[in-house]
């Protein structure tokens, strides 16, 4: 068991909860779309290609709604139970973590009442060392230097430059922000112009 077999059961147990269109902040998506998506990327290498490959976008877009249709139960399922021999399930935690933390935190936070989870030590540390490395291209676009900091001290750079703005907060809030979520506690400390272009970034992965 790893971090991305926990958020995956966890993911799996609220799809039920929630249903097949409650909203999730990968707006216009719904939660059967999020879960399609899911499905598609380890069981269709062929159409998950059109995910970064625009000219197949149409054909992933295509195979991601034929998913969609299924009946919900059947759906979820799915999700729950990858494909043994699938390249991607099979990567685990290096290629799933990240994926299954920040869509279970798409649907959990796209509810009113949320609040983020309590810091966990064996999630945290393999969040954050993916989160370290892929910073700098999630803030690839940004005009300023950037430094993404814990509670307890640690940080890396995901942009450098001089003066940085530095976001401080909990590795699950960095990750979202670092994944263009507004939803995500982060605190900014920097020149007020410098975090205010912070803030307009487009950002994410």
């Amino acid at each position: 068991m790893g971090v991305a077999d926990d958020e995956r059961r966890l993911l799996t147990d609220l799809l039920e909860q929630v249903g097949p269109d409650a909203p999730t902040l990968c707006d216009p998506w719904r939660t059967r779309d999020l879960a399609a998506h899911l499905v598609l990327r380890e069981r269709r290498p062929d159409a998950a290609v059109g995910v970064l490959f625009k000219p197949l976008a149409g054909h992933t877009q295509r195979v991601q709604d034929s998913y969609a249709a299924k009946p919900w139960p059947e759906l979820v399922d799915l999700v729950r139970h990858p494909p043994r021999l699938s390249p991607v399930s099979l990567a685990g935690d290096l290629a799933n973590a990240v994926e299954y933390f920040v869509h279970h935190e798409d649907v959990r936070r796209a509810r009113p009442d949320w609040e983020p989870r309590s810091p966990d030590p064996v999630r945290d540390d393999v969040l954050w060392r993916r989160l370290a490395g892929m910073a700098r291209l999630s803030y690839r676009k940004s005009p300023v230097g950037v430094v993404l900091r814990r509670p307890d001290g640690q940080s890396t750079t995901a942009k450098p430059g001089a003066n940085p703005v530095v976001l401080t907060g909990q590795v699950t809030e960095l990750l979202m922000h670092a994944f263009g979520r507004d939803a995500a506690r982060v605190e900014y400390d920097g020149p007020e112009a410098d975090v205010r272009l912070l803030r307009d970034l487009d950002r994410g992965v």
